[in-house]
């Protein structure tokens, strides 16, 4: 729940409210009527006017700053492994460091004939 007077930013009009998205707005009150859709009164400076709009169409502008700066960060560090061309940091990147994990696990490739002895093992059991 967002306090009150907090700096939030549009990012979607779910009800077609003709909702100005990507302007900034503050919070002014809550709605806290069960019987309606709505969660918050925003009032935007830059349209002068209030408008009721649920949860889900605002987002602080620190939680937008945060993104925005992991976003950047990604960019730039796959902009370095094509330039570099590493490809190991590039496969990091891309996969969200996955593929750390994966190859830390050390799983080894059975063959066929160890695989079916092990199922028989585990159903004779």
């Amino acid at each position: 729940m967002h306090k009150l007077g907090m700096r939030v930013v549009i990012v979607s009009d779910l009800f077609e409210q003709g909702l100005p998205i990507g302007e900034y707005g503050y919070v002014i009150a809550y709605d806290r009527n069960a019987d309606n859709a709505f969660d918050y009164v925003i009032r935007v400076p830059k349209a002068n006017r209030n408008f009721y709009v649920p949860a889900a169409d605002i987002e602080l502008e620190t939680v937008i700053f945060q993104q925005e700066a992991e976003r950047v960060e990604r960019e730039a560090l796959i902009d370095f492994a094509l330039a570099t061309h590493n490809a190991e940091l590039f496969r990091r990147v891309m996969n969200g460091d996955e593929a750390e994990t994966e190859e830390s696990n050390g799983s080894e490739v059975q063959s066929q004939d160890d695989f079916i002895r092990q199922v028989n093992l585990k159903a004779w059991i």
